[in-house]
């Protein structure tokens, strides 16, 4: 009779001490992250849908949710200088290798790209469509003073739009036929096509929108009008209190085989919006 309780005894202890050497281990098992990162994105990005088909997906594969600020990517550029985001993807490459070289940011990589077109009326009453170039076709929208929008929010798309009228030797600020709207993207293609008039913007946002635009592309295909996006990491030395560990696996994520498969098969009726690397030779 002992001996048999004893049996039992040590047959209970054994099962419950594999319990819970399996309930340990199981433990172990690496779970997914429940927190927030910060990404400051020029509103292409956002307005494009692109956004939206990526982070969920970062999210399912890591727990960490991203909260996106939407703005020109002079902004976000300054957003993340004070510390205020975690992670960027923006797209003045210039600007964000001189901000990394002076400390601010970390661990960029051109992480995709796309190209700037010139959209218009149909009509095309300024002959945009005649031309190649895209400092030619700024001389012929002044000349006719046809309606220019403008994002004028110190974006990528802004910058580059200004360095363009510089090339072109003119400065519209004040003309009555220049409209300097300080907004995003979307909300510049809309003012375009209510006033009939013509804008640069990056080639994703238009297909995105175009459905519900009357306005056609007049010029692409400019050299000139390259467009790369770069992501980097908010420097830990300059703000201890950034989620650094976080951002590097959003780059790590974006930059992965993986994430650069997604970018490329995001496609709107059948076009890929952006093309994934570094777009320059």
């Amino acid at each position: 009779m002992y001996a048999h309780n004893k049996l039992s005894h040590l047959t209970m202890f054994t099962l419950v001490l594999m319990l819970s050497t399996a309930l340990i281990i199981g433990g172990c098992e690496e779970e997914p992250i429940d927190d927030t990162i910060t990404l400051a994105t020029t509103t292409s990005t956002y307005d494009s849908g692109l956004l939206d088909f990526l982070n969920p997906k970062f999210k399912e594969e890591t727990g960490i949710e991203v909260e996106v600020i939407s703005q020109g990517t002079g902004a976000a550029l300054e957003t993340g200088k004070r510390g205020d985001a975690d992670v960027l993807l923006v797209h003045d490459r210039d600007s964000e290798l001189e901000l990394v070289e002076e400390g601010y940011f970390v661990d960029r990589h051109d992480v995709m790209y796309n190209d700037f077109i010139f959209v218009g009326p149909e009509d095309d009453p300024a002959g945009v469509g005649d031309v190649d170039e895209a400092f030619e076709s700024l001389n012929l929208i002044a000349e006719s003073e046809s309606t220019f929008v403008s994002r004028g929010d110190d974006s990528g798309t802004h910058r580059m739009e200004m360095s363009l009228w510089e090339d072109a030797g003119i400065d519209p600020e004040g003309e009555n036929w220049y409209r300097s709207i300080g907004q995003g993207m979307g909300d510049t293609l809309n003012m375009a096509n209510e006033e009939l008039g013509y804008a640069m913007t990056d080639r994703g946002t238009y297909i995105f929108m175009r459905d519900n635009l009357d306005l056609e592309i007049v010029l692409e295909g400019d050299p000139v009008l390259f467009n790369q996006y770069g992501v980097m990491a908010v420097n830990p030395e300059e703000h201890d209190h950034v989620k650094y560990e976080y951002a590097l696996m959003y780059i790590d994520f974006l930059m992965s085989d993986e994430g650069q498969e997604l970018i490329n098969s995001y496609t709107v009726d059948d076009e890929v919006l952006f093309f994934p690397g570094y777009g320059l030779e």
